[in-house]
This record gives C-alpha cells, structure tokens and sequence, in this order.
C-alpha cells in the first residue's frame, strides 16, 4: 500500500478533523506512530501497517467507508444542495468524513435504501447499466394493480417516449401493493412504469440492492456501515 501523510491520515479517518485540525494536533505533540511521538505532518506512514494513536485513543484504518441510509422523503440524494437538505447531512458524526457520497439516487419524495460511500470503484460497478444490477422497491398504487401488469413488466414494457424497459418483477402483496425488482435505473422509472397503465405511484420505498437488504430496525433518518455479509452480497451483486 502507498504510503501517506499523517495529517492526511488523520483527517480521512476521522470525522469532523480537517488536514488543517490535523496539522495542529500533530504539531502539539497529541499523536504517535508505532508508540513514538511524532510531530511532523508530512510524516509518511503505511495505512494498514503502522499504529497511529491521538490523544491516548487508537486511530484505526478503514480504506473505504460503506454506509446503509434509511432515507426519508424530501431528502435529496446529493452531496450539497442549496435547497434541500442532502443524504450526507443527515450521517452522524462518527460516520463522517471527506469524500462520502451517494451510490445512486432515489427521487426526493421516495425513501429507503442510499448506500453511501467513498469507495468510487465499487459505486461504478453497482451503477453500470451492463451489470444489471437488481434493486426491489415496495410499492404502494392509487388504483388495483391491473392482472396483466406482472406479465408485461416481465415482458419488458415500452414508457413515455418510447424507451423500452427491461424485464422488471412485480410480486403483488395485495390489491394495491407489491414489490418491483429493477435491474437498471431510468429516471422516474418505477411512476412512469405504472403511469403507462394509467396508475399512480403514491408511495415508493427501496429496500434492497443487490443481495443487501435495508435494515427493518433503521428509522427513517437512521445510517450503520454495512456489516461483512452486507458488503460481500453488493460486490457479489
């Protein structure tokens, strides 16, 4: 692994620390590397190898952050905006650092599952249209889902300007409810699947991507890392 400056080190792995904050502790004598004081900044050390402790409290390596969202409606999926509040301000502080971003989005008045992370390769790959990679939603209709509505999905069915879909699952809960399992991400797919059948979507949560499903003991609001299954089920995906 490269090796990278300690002040660097500091401010990518722990929240709220910039590289300017991080400079100042070091400077003060607060950090050590491998048991030794160690005051210069530009001090290069190995990530995975070397100890680094500031302030009597270990600073553990985590090369990449990979975060599970509930996100609640008239959240953006952004980074900033000046309008609306974004998925990334609503991480708690220990969960914070530089680089974070949404893999994906999830229109403003939908919630769910926004898996946030900094890890770019892997959100490529989640996000490539020629990986097809599933992502189920719960769905909620103003009218009965129609009975041919499965079987035309599954067909692949044509929306609004003509853009053909591919083969999504409808699994009916009740007369009004279901599950669509998408392998792509058109822009308001899911409302403009239904619309071409003359239904409305009036509620729309994601709950899984991939084989990672969305925790049920997440409020709305609510982030934790991804555990090991979770993350091997989305690199599998």
């Amino acid at each position: 692994m490269e090796a990278q400056r300690l002040d660097k080190y500091i401010s990518s792995q722990l929240a709220g620390v910039s590289r300017k904050d991080a400079r100042e502790l070091i400077r003060r004598g607060e950090v050590s590397v491998n048991g030794r004081t160690v005051r210069e900044p530009e001090h290069k050390l190995c990530p995975s190898a070397d100890s680094v402790v500031l302030g009597g409290k270990a600073v553990g390596y985590k090369q990449y952050l990979y975060i599970m969202l509930n996100k609640p409606a008239g959240v953006v999926c952004a980074t900033r905006d000046r309008l609306s509040e974004t998925v990334t301000e609503l991480l708690p502080e220990e969960l914070r650092r530089e680089g974070l971003f949404p893999a994906g989005r999830l229109d403003k008045d939908s919630v769910g599952f926004v898996l946030i992370t900094d890890d770019g390769a892997l959100a490529h790959r989640l996000l490539s249209p020629k990986n097809h990679v599933p992502k189920t939603y719960f769905v909620r209709l103003r009218d009965p889902i129609d009975e041919k509505a499965a079987e035309d999905f599954l067909s692949g069915v044509t929306i609004d300007g003509g853009e053909k879909c591919l083969p999504a699952e409808l699994r009916a809960l009740s007369e009004r409810e279901c599950e669509l399992t998408l392998r792509e991400g058109k822009y308001h797919q899911i409302k403009r699947m239904f619309a071409c059948r003359g239904n409305e979507v009036v509620y729309l949560k994601r709950i899984s991507i991939g084989g990672a499903a969305l925790d049920p003991s997440l409020s709305e609001g609510q982030a934790r890392e991804l555990t090991e299954d979770e993350l091997l089920r989305l690199t599998k995906a």
